[in-house]
């Protein structure tokens, strides 16, 4: 588990769910399985996305089921070749992604998706809170970072209402964020940190329902639309889903949404079960699931699965010392999955302590990543932002003058100037 702090859920127990009437614009309203609502509401038509999910689209931009897909444009970024196996090819050695994860926004969140705007601390100077602007200029020019996430909790962005519309006053601040990020030259990841719930209710699951999971996506990817640079991380770490298959369902809901909302270039990244793990993404159903979500004209290109993994013995992130390197376990059985199936991966958060165990451990991981960069495009250190210097995996650099000092793991191993093989 990739997790922060700890807590503990019981079992949520869902009978089928039953929906009556018509469907709203983005509900899903098809689908092999589906037993909801199969007609949409005045000015949507039921598209068939894939065989699994149909959605409820507008009716200026979709084809109804039975007519083919909606149209759409292709997203540009290329797809790897589905070579099946685990040899890598020759032209694999370098990753495309490496970066920091760059905290604030998201504090006032726990894992049950209990969130409150209050509880947010920007990392920007001009609110109080830690330059993050400044941290990641100096990661992009000193270390040659080219990659940073920007966690923010759902609670925030709409300031604690449970809706898709955002609230200006909030955006904007952590768009200030967002803006500088991108004026570093570096991508950027807008993460909503809120493990697939809301106050403790499971999105599409018994919580929000997903048309107002995909309507705040679309509010964001709206606002970002015009932004190449700009990578939307559709959810931080789900966990304990009753169904994995109808978390695919609310991922393709979010995805949709994105597209139609005129984000067809960027990346999506898309978050499997038991907190992301790499090392259960397969063989606990995720990848399968994911597998089967679209793009809006029926391909895959541009949707990249999102991995966790750290490298302490119990996996959670909250250990100094390093035990593993996660190779066998997580790294070689998710490689040869995502080469058989034609898809990639990006590893949006790992870390360590910034101890000796942790420049061994972590730079045989992303050596390993970079051998098999054909599938695995990088990865994304946690944290800096306003976690302060004693914090376990505390990756914050500390400024003196114009001088910037990074701690101990960063400067020997995951800083592409010191490790080599990344960007």
């Amino acid at each position: 588990m990739a997790v922060k702090t700890l807590y503990m859920f019981g079992f949520v127990g869902l009978t089928a769910l039953s929906v009556q009437g018509q469907a709203a614009l983005y509900a899903q309203c098809g689908g092999i399985g589906w037993t909801g609502a199969t007609t949409c509401a005045t000015g949507a038509v039921c598209t068939d996305i894939n065989s699994y999910y149909y959605q409820c689209l507008p009716a200026s931009s979709a084809t109804s089921v039975g007519g083919g897909s909606p149209t759409t444009s292709t997203v540009s970024v290329s797809s790897p070749t589905s070579t099946c196996g685990a040899t890598p090819p020759s032209s694999a050695g370098t990753l495309k992604y490496a970066g920091v994860n760059i905290a604030g926004f998201d504090f006032g969140c726990d894992t049950s998706g209990d969130c409150t705007a209050s509880g947010a601390y920007p990392p920007l100077a001009q609110y109080y809170g830690a330059d993050g602007i400044g941290q990641m200029t100096h990661f992009v020019n000193d270390d040659k970072f080219n990659i940073f996430r920007l966690p923010v909790g759902w609670q925030y962005l709409t300031n604690n209402v449970l809706t898709g519309t955002l609230d200006e006053t909030n955006f904007a601040e952590y768009d200030t964020l967002v803006q500088g990020c991108l004026g570093t030259g570096a991508s950027c990841i807008v993460d909503i940190h809120n493990y697939a719930r809301w106050n403790g209710q499971i999105i599409g699951q018994g919580g929000p329902s997903n048309e107002i999971f995909a309507s705040l996506w679309s509010s964001i990817a709206t606002k970002y639309a015009s932004q190449p640079k700009v990578i939307f991380g559709i959810m931080n770490e789900p966990h304990d889903l009753p169904s994995i298959p109808l978390w695919a369902g609310t991922v393709q809901a979010a995805v949709t949404a994105i597209r139609q909302a005129g984000a067809t270039s960027q990346l999506v990244l898309l978050p499997g079960d038991n907190w992301t793990s790499a090392a259960t993404f397969v063989s606990g159903g995720s990848a399968d699931a994911l597998n089967n979500v679209t793009n809006p004209d029926g391909s895959t290109t541009g949707l990249i699965m999102d991995v966790h993994k750290y490298l302490d013995s119990d996996n959670s992130g909250t250990n100094a010392e390093c035990v593993t390197d996660n190779i066998a376990s997580a790294w070689q059985p998710l490689s040869q999955w995502l080469r058989c199936n034609g898809r990639q991966a990006l590893n949006t958060e790992t870390g360590g302590g910034n101890v000796a165990s942790c420049e061994t451990y972590m730079c045989q991981q992303i050596d390993y990543q970079a051998q098999n960069s054909d599938v695995i495009l990088g990865y994304v250190g946690w944290a800096a932002g306003n976690f302060a210097a004693s914090y376990v995996l505390g990756e914050t650099p500390t400024q003196s003058g114009t001088t910037w000092t990074d701690t101990a793991l960063v400067s020997t191993c995951m800083a592409p100037s010191a490790n080599g093989v990344a960007a």
